[in-house]
């Protein structure tokens, strides 16, 4: 098969995953992890209609623990003492372990060996540090379960949630800026179950109470769903639930969601979907094939996107208007990469016309109102530093440089200016966050494999990729930082063309497909050439369908997307190629 003939089997079998509202929803990985949230939140809910969830829950866990005895997020992932401690939670929940004992048992043992010398409470607080966002979620879900006594789960400062949310980028909370909801519902459980001796401070939370429940419930989208993440809902529902607020409406429209989302083999995913994600991802993949789309089609995706732009302030973040969020759902959340997706895939459709300068414009400054001082762009919330998920990031960064420096003609004279200012200021902090060897690291892409989970791969691949289009529009930059990072990217090839987030590991093709179209069009013509005959034997084998988990959710929690692979194959051929469906 030769490389014209691989990029039109990969983009007609991409283009045959649009739904019928003509845009990419994709599927994300069945999770351990969200299933063992979900059957312990609907086991303290305590409907006996939800049995039949519950008993398929647990099933799907049996049937789907590791050989060694513990789970991993994914079914392709490796155990790991987070997940594992949930799922073992979940058997005790649900007041199932005799009828799963030897499940219980091969838990219990590898659960032992995970945490060597220390407690497992320990064991699972040094995972994540001083990060509190999942560490204390699990802990609290442990002792619902009765696995562990209260007295091992740290407090959390609920009470901080009545103040104005303008507060929170300063208070340094113990927990990420999109956790909020859990900061809530769990800080009261534990309050509810282990009181405070501090008088004063029990006298603050209890005044609190009423006031941070209906911040609660103010941030809860119409679905039900926070975030639309199984893991965040289950942990609120359970915990209002164990405080005996089972009619109140979070914890009843949390319930409504988890029994929406679960899937028909009894398991749960990580999220609903990540439909403006993907969509944005995949019109990007065919840009370079300008006849792959049909004209209809275009208006439809433009439309679409169109439509999920964010027109008013959002109630979770307070995000001004002007974002996009990663789905298309009610628990969409406004961020930075999806944004700056969004306005590519604008331009990617064509022709701009009134309606979506306005929205490029708006989504332009959206972004430039997100950098943070240091020059990089966070996720949601500008300013919120104290965590490593709420930090600058050279991925977020790189793709907002792109975004603007596309969106730059289309752009008033004072806008323009910012533009170019910010512009000015992220190339500086890619400058900084470089490492020695010529890599950058992103923040929501990991390797399994690698130490502390880290992606370099993934990461550089972006920031070069970034900084080749940076240059291709005039916008000088130190050469000096550009080829380095080509040079690492070249040099991290595995010996059979292919690429793996960590050197000598496991290659993978959504991380060989970046790699390849980073390098596209540099002076690296070797790597990229064995590079692309990888992917061509996959799409000739068919293995190029086959995901990895290389997606960070949240606090170490690992996800595949069906359609990565796919799209970031056609996208790299599509650079290597050309345009075979145009010809």
């Amino acid at each position: 098969m030769g490389e014209g003939e691989a990029l039109l089997r990969a983009t007609e079998a991409l283009l045959a995953e649009l739904t019928p509202d003509g845009h990419w929803a994709g599927e994300l990985s069945r999770s351990a992890l969200s299933t063992a949230t979900a059957v312990v939140a609907l086991a303290r809910f305590g409907r006996e209609a939800d049995g039949g969830l519950i008993r398929g829950g647990l099933r799907w866990l049996a049937e789907n623990q590791n050989a060694d005895g513990g789970w991993g997020d994914t079914v392709r992932s490796g155990s790991n003492i987070s997940t594992t401690a949930l799922a073992w939670a979940a058997f005790g929940a649900a007041r199932a372990d005799a009828d799963f004992a030897a499940v219980i048992a091969r838990a219990k043992a590898w659960l032992e060996r995970a945490r060597g010398a220390m407690a497992l409470p320990a064991a699972i607080g040094a995972r994540y540090g001083k990060d509190r966002t999942f560490s204390v979620p699990i802990l609290m879900t442990l002792a619902l379960a009765g696995r562990i006594g209260w007295e091992h789960v740290p407090p959390l400062p609920f009470e901080l949630a009545a103040l104005p949310h303008q507060f929170f980028g300063a208070l340094r909370l113990p927990v990420v800026s999109y956790a909020l909801p859990a900061l809530i519902a769990i800080g009261q459980t534990i309050h509810h179950h282990r009181p405070t001796r501090n008088p004063l401070t029990h006298l603050l939370r209890e005044r609190t109470r009423a006031r941070t429940l209906r911040v609660l419930a103010s941030t809860q989208p119409e679905n039900g769903g926070f975030l639309e993440a199984t893991p965040l809902t289950s942990f609120v529902t359970m915990s209002l639930a164990a405080m005996g607020l089972d009619e109140h409406r979070v914890t009843q429209r949390g319930a409504e969601f988890l029994r929406a989302a679960v899937r028909a083999d009894g398991s749960w995913p990580i999220d609903t979907n990540l439909a403006t994600w993907v969509t944005t991802l995949a019109i990007e993949a065919l840009a370079a094939q300008p006849g792959a789309l049909s004209p209809e089609q275009r208006l439809r995706l433009r439309a679409w996107l169109l439509g999920q732009q964010f027109r008013g302030e959002h109630p979770y973040t307070h995000a001004a208007p002007g974002g996009w969020a990663w789905t298309n759902l009610p628990g969409g959340v406004p961020d930075a990469d999806d944004t700056a997706g969004a306005l590519l895939a604008l331009l990617a459709l064509g022709t701009v016309d009134g309606e979506t300068r306005t929205a490029g414009v708006a989504g332009v400054r959206w972004l430039l109102d997100l950098q943070n001082r240091d020059g990089g762009i966070p996720t949601f919330c500008r300013g919120w530093g104290a965590l490593p998920f709420d930090r600058s990031a050279p991925d977020l960064t790189a793709h907002a440089l792109r975004a603007w420096s596309a969106w730059r003609p289309q752009l008033d004279k004072r806008t323009a200016a910012r533009t170019r200012r910010a512009i000015e200021r992220a190339v500086r902090f890619l400058a900084q966050t470089q490492r020695a060897d010529g890599s950058w690291l992103p923040l929501w892409f990991g390797n399994e494999h690698a130490p502390y989970d880290e992606n370099p791969l993934y990461g550089t691949a972006k920031v070069v990729g970034a900084l080749r289009e940076l240059r291709d529009r005039g916008i000088e930059l130190p050469a000096a930082m550009t080829r380095a990072g080509e040079r690492w990217l070249a040099g991290a090839q595995c010996a059979d063309g292919g690429w793996s987030g960590v050197r000598g590991g496991p290659a993978s093709v959504e991380e060989t497909a970046l790699a390849v179209a980073a390098l596209a069009r540099t002076a690296e013509v070797a790597a990229v050439a064995s590079g692309t005959r990888w992917l061509v034997a996959r799409v000739a084998s068919g293995g190029w369908r086959e995901p990895s988990p290389i997606g960070f959710y949240f606090a170490k929690l690992w996800y595949y997307e069906r359609l990565y692979p796919q799209i970031f194959t056609v996208g790299a051929l599509g650079k290597i190629t050309g345009d075979p469906l145009g010809a």
